[in-house]
């Protein structure tokens, strides 16, 4: 099963800590890489982020997230280049693996429109990412999220989506999550050799109890982690796997037992 050194705490399985908090918390499990998100970089200030990471000695295996990309109005598009501009600087101050992107979707914008608002908002960042040394990790959704987060939903279509451009600024980030409802998965996972950026594991329960709060810690539901992990490797990937769990429940829960209890499933079940 998964070494503990592959390990990386998604800053989102325990929602309710600061990065101070989070990068503590992986010191006293033995985690050695953390993924932070935005919101919590903005709370903590950018240069105190990196000063905290850097002194703890933990890998940043992502930052989460840019993207967002489709808007009726191009004034409102133009402000989301410029924020994901700003995300890309946050990562690469950070010096991690990748910035993941989350597209973006719009109730106002017909979904073929909103897919190519995305490539063209790529256009746009791509050549500052790669002035900075930073990649971008295009992340598929599960399709339920199709009309409210992100127009990406199949492997397949961010490999596409990423085609246009080497595989060292465009690449996926594979979660279990999204994709392992998908009948062809382990036919293209292969296919994103050289382009997987980033590995996230959870689980889907069953009955769901909430679209977006409702992931499961690894063992409680029906993804076999196990066979997605071996199979990105045998794709070529060998970095950090992050454990990325939206749940209310495990948030309401103290963070050291989320932490005990996902370096245990982490190294039986992964």
């Amino acid at each position: 099963m998964a070494d503990l050194s592959r390990l990386s705490l998604n800053q989102a399985t325990t929602q309710n800590w600061s990065i101070q908090q989070v990068v503590d918390g992986c010191l006293r499990h033995g985690i050695p890489s953390v993924a932070l998100w935005r919101h919590k970089i903005a709370e903590t200030g950018l240069d105190e982020a990196v000063r905290i990471v850097q002194n703890a000695g933990l890998h940043v295996s992502s930052v989460c997230r840019g993207g967002m990309f489709p808007a009726p109005t191009a004034d409102e598009r133009r402000a989301r280049i410029s924020d994901n501009l700003r995300a890309i600087e946050e990562a690469a101050a950070l010096k991690a693996d990748s910035l993941v992107m989350v597209v973006g979707s719009s109730t106002e914008v017909p979904i073929a429109d909103a897919r190519q608002m995305v490539r063209d908002g790529l256009a746009e960042i791509v050549p500052y990412a790669r002035k900075l040394g930073v990649r971008i990790g295009l992340e598929p959704l599960h399709p339920m999220y199709a009309g409210d987060r992100s127009v990406l939903n199949m492997t397949k279509q961010a490999l596409e989506m990423a085609s246009p451009y080497s595989e060292n600024e465009v690449g996926l980030v594979l979660d279990t999550f999204h994709i392992w409802w998908d009948p062809d998965i382990f036919e293209w996972i292969p296919k994103c050799r050289g382009r997987i950026f980033g590995f996230h594991v959870c689980d889907w329960l069953v009955p769901m109890p909430d679209m977006l709060l409702g992931r499961g810690m690894m063992g409680d539901g029906v993804i076999d982690n196990h066979a997605f992990r071996l199979a990105v490797e045998k794709a070529g990937y060998s970095g950090p796997i992050e454990v990325e769990i939206f749940n209310q429940k495990l948030w309401d829960t103290p963070g050291d037992e989320v932490l005990a209890l996902t370096v245990e499933r982490f190294t039986t079940l992964v």
